[in-house]
C-alpha cells in the first residue's frame, strides 16, 4: 500500500484535548484511520458504516476481509441504529458491563455493510470505558470500526509505540494515550444463539457473564477445536494471531519438571546461537538458567497480572531480537482461562509436555 505521512499526538486522559479529538474525528468522517487507545488495547479506527474505510482497515492491517471487524460505539441510544434487536440477555450484559472489556453479537441492520462484518449478517458492537475512547468516537460521528492496532498476527499494542511500529505510513493519525490498562483484548458475546456463548475469552469471564444473566452460557467449538470450519463470527475466531517474530512454545507440567525441559531445551538452543526467552512467573523465576532472556507474567497467584502483561512482553520479546520463546502454561479460571487462549494462537498451538 502505497505510504503516508502518520502524526502521532499524545493525550492526557485527565485533561482530553478537544483539538485533538475533533481533528481525529474529522479524519474518521472523511474516510481515514486513526489509532486510539482503549482500556483493552489500541484499536485501529475507521467509519463503521463506511465500506471503502472498512476495507483501508483490512488493507493496513493486511488482515483477511472475513474476519469481523467490531464497531465501537459511545452512547447505548446508538445501538438501535445498527442492530435489528437487543435481546433481553444483552440489555442484562448492557447493564452490568458497559462501558467495559465487553463486545457482544448482534443481527446487523441495513446500515452497516458486510465489508465492516466479513460478509456476515451479524455486527460486534462495545462500548468502551476508556475516556481518551469514548470522546475520539463521538467526534468521529458515533461508530467506529476498530480492531487491534497492529499487523496481522502481531501481538496487540498495549502502548503507543508499538502501533506506531506497525502502523507509520500505513495511517493518518496515532493517539498516545499511554498503558492499555486491561492489556488483553474484550471477551466476545454471541446473543443471537439461543443461550449467549462466548466467542473470544477476555477480562469479563464465563463466571461473571453466568452470575449476570443467571443462566449457563457456552463456549464456541471453535474456541476448543483449531480444525473448526465454521465461519468467523468474530475476531481472532479463525486465523493465527498474537504471535511474536520468535517461535514461541507452551511447556506443560509440574512446575520443577517444566522449568526442568525448558533450562534442557533452552541450553541446547543457546548452543546452536541462538537467543532464547523465557516466559515465567515471580515465583519461578529464580529457576531458569541465567543464559536466557527471561521475563516475569506477574505473580502466580493474581491472574490478572498475567493477561496485563502478555502482549507486552511478546513486543519486547521482537524488542530484544529473541530467536526462540518457551512459555510457561497459564491455565487456571477466569481470566486465566482468557490469556491461555491467546498465549496458544500466539504459539500457533505448539505446546509440549515436560
Amino acid at each position: 500500500m502505497e505510504k503516508m505521512e502518520t502524526k502521532v499526538v499524545a493525550i492526557d486522559s485527565n485533561n482530553i484535548d478537544e483539538t485533538i479529538i475533533n481533528e481525529a474525528g474529522l479524519i474518521i468522517k472523511r474516510g481515514g484511520l486513526v489509532a486510539f487507545p482503549t482500556e483493552t488495547v489500541y484499536g485501529l479506527g475507521g467509519d463503521g458504516l463506511n465500506p471503502e474505510s472498512s476495507k483501508k482497515i483490512y488493507a493496513a492491517k493486511g488482515r483477511p476481509s472475513d474476519n469481523p471487524l467490531i464497531i465501537h460505539i459511545a452512547d447505548i441510544k446508538d445501538l438501535e441504529k445498527i442492530v435489528k434487536a437487543i435481546p433481553e440477555s444483552a440489555m442484562k450484559l448492557v447493564d452490568r458491563f458497559w462501558p467495559g472489556p465487553l463486545t457482544m453479537i448482534f443481527e446487523k441492520s441495513e446500515a452497516v455493510p458486510l465489508e465492516t462484518t466479513g460478509g456476515l449478517e451479524t455486527v460486534a458492537v462495545r462500548m468502551p470505558s476508556d475516556k481518551v475512547a469514548r470522546a475520539f468516537i463521538k467526534a468521529a460521528g458515533g461508530y467506529v470500526a476498530a480492531p487491534s492496532a497492529n499487523l496481522s498476527g502481531r501481538p496487540s499494542p498495549t502502548l503507543a509505540k508499538y502501533v506506531i511500529e506497525d502502523m507509520n505510513g500505513r495511517i493518518e493519525m496515532i493517539i498516545d494515550g499511554g498503558a492499555s490498562k486491561v492489556g488483553l483484548e474484550s471477551t466476545i458475546v454471541d446473543t443471537t444463539t439461543d443461550r449467549p456463548m462466548i466467542l473470544r475469552p477476555g477480562y469479563i469471564t464465563q463466571e461473571m457473564l453466568e452470575d449476570a444473566l443467571r443462566e449457563e452460557v457456552l463456549w464456541d467449538r471453535a474456541i476448543i477445536d483449531e480444525d473448526c470450519k465454521t465461519p468467523p463470527k468474530a475476531p481472532g475466531m479463525k486465523y493465527r494471531h498474537y504471535a511474536p517474530k520468535a517461535s514461541l512454545t507452551i511447556v506443560e507440567g509440574l512446575e520443577g519438571q517444566v522449568a526442568e525441559k525448558i533450562n534442557s531445551l533452552g541450553l541446547e538452543a543457546v548452543n546452536f546461537g541462538k537467543k532464547v526467552g523465557v516466559i515465567a512467573t515471580e515465583q519461578t523465576i529464580g529457576l531458569y538458567n541465567s543464559l536466557f532472556n527471561i521475563k516475569s507474567a506477574g505473580s502466580k497467584e493474581n491472574a490478572d497480572d498475567a493477561a496485563h502483561f502478555l502482549f507486552k512482553i511478546l513486543r519486547e520479546f521482537d524488542d530484544d531480537e529473541t530467536e526462540i520463546i518457551f512459555s510457561e502454561s497459564f491455565e487456571g479460571d477466569g481470566v486465566g482461562k482468557a490469556t491461555m487462549n491467546r498465549l496458544i494462537k500466539a504459539a500457533g498451538h505448539q505446546i509440549i509436555q515436560a
